[in-house]
């Protein structure tokens, strides 16, 4: 049977933590709380020790946050014993200043969604909406559990784009500093070797070394001009008209992908405010906040008019042309039957497993067009010297 460590607290604040034996985590967690320990954390000992190894970001303390003080809350704490407990348990400074804070702020009187907005770069906007309705409803351990999952499934689509693009990326860096080497160190040798021979260089190798020679010379004019260009694009891309010429050019490069990722950001975001209580308009409007594309958001605009005319949700979003015909057709039916938060859910999680597949299909092609176009431009250098150096044998004696 697998062993998990575990932190958690007792009913009275204590901090207690150790190994336990379990069919699996959730069995870990239920034979934790029949001892009357409140779980905060349990992994297997690998996951736990990575996990206080690695660089500890801002959303990581954000989903420590959430999970750890709904864990608390649903074993009937009361909030200001949560946070307290939480400041105490806290593993980066940034996270207990921000906790104890907010349980200052509740203590003088503030609502629990007042004191975290207080704080908007730990707790985005959409948190804090989610908070609030919770707390009108008097359900802010459920809420907070809906969040706890909500900010893994991110992280977790989050990770695996990323690690998805690592080897991609190192191919681009280790292929770029072999074409410079070859250029800037290798190359000028044998153009000194071919000088003093004085023979006739062929074209290809001539080619090779003005580029050579070029980036010799005038290294420090290419560096600023790249810096420049990269100053002002990340100006431009700041500005209204560059945001959305850019999303264009991406939507039109990765369409499939970039789809995908903004359905399922969007109908994930938007079921969860609604089963959290929070009203379609104002939920439609957090929702377009979490779009990373201005394109795919624009449309939501749309989207907001016609639910204000009464469409309802369904036939706007049709009309955008913004998702996918398999989320209208599941979002139309959880409309029509009165189960729409569920079934926005469902189509979040479908689009991030087949989010999931296109990323892979994506960088599949990706790899061997990289690695082709490297291999050519390398492959032309070498030629091009081998060309030069056959050439020689062309010298009368």
């Amino acid at each position: 049977m697998p062993v998990f460590s575990y932190r958690g607290t007792t009913r009275e604040g204590a901090i207690v933590e150790g190994s336990i034996e379990a069919a699996d985590e959730r069995a870990a967690i239920e034979r934790l709380k029949n001892t009357g320990v409140i779980p905060l954390r349990v992994a297997t000992p690998t996951v736990a020790s990575q996990w206080r190894l690695r660089f500890k970001s801002t959303r990581a303390d954000l989903v420590a946050f959430t999970t750890e003080l709904s864990a608390l809350l649903g074993a009937s704490l009361p909030l200001d014993r949560s946070l307290n407990i939480l400041a105490d348990v806290a593993e980066s400074d940034e996270l207990r200043k921000i906790t104890v804070s907010v349980l200052r702020s509740i203590r003088e009187g503030s609502s629990f969604a007042d004191a975290l907005q207080r704080h908007p770069a730990m707790f985005p906007r959409l948190y804090v909406n989610v908070v609030r309705a919770g707390e009108s409803a008097g359900a802010v351990d459920a809420v907070l559990g809906e969040l706890s999952e909500f900010l893994e499934s991110t992280q977790e689509l989050r990770d695996h784009v990323v690690s998805a693009m690592i080897y991609p990326s190192i191919l681009v860096v280790t292929g770029g500093l072999s074409i410079i080497l070859l250029l800037t160190f290798v190359l000028p040798r044998f153009a000194s070797i071919f000088k003093e021979m004085g023979t006739s260089i062929p074209l290809p190798t001539q080619v090779v070394l003005v580029v050579s020679g070029f980036l010799q010379g005038w290294w420090w004019v290419l560096l600023l001009a790249a810096l420049a260009a990269a100053v002002a694009f990340q100006r431009f891309r700041r500005t209204a008209q560059g945001q959305v010429k850019w999303d264009t050019l991406k939507l039109r490069l990765m369409e499939d992908v970039i789809r995908k990722l903004e359905t399922a950001r969007f109908c994930r975001t938007l079921g969860i405010l609604l089963r959290s209580g929070v009203p379609l308009l104002q939920a439609l409007n957090n929702a377009r906040d979490v779009i990373g594309n201005r394109v795919i958001a624009r449309s939501v605009d749309g989207i907001m008019a016609g639910v204000k005319e009464g469409k309802g949700i369904a036939a706007p979003l049709s009309s955008s042309g913004a998702f996918p015909p398999l989320a209208l057709s599941m979002i139309t039916v959880g409309e029509e039957t009165g189960h729409l938060e569920e079934m926005l859910l469902k189509v979040a999680s479908t689009y991030e497993k087949s989010l999931k597949q296109s990323v892979k299909r994506f960088v599949g092609i990706l790899e061997p067009a990289m690695i082709l176009f490297m291999g050519l431009v390398i492959g032309f250098i070498v030629v091009s010297m081998l060309m030069a150096i056959f050439s020689i044998t062309d010298i009368p004696f």
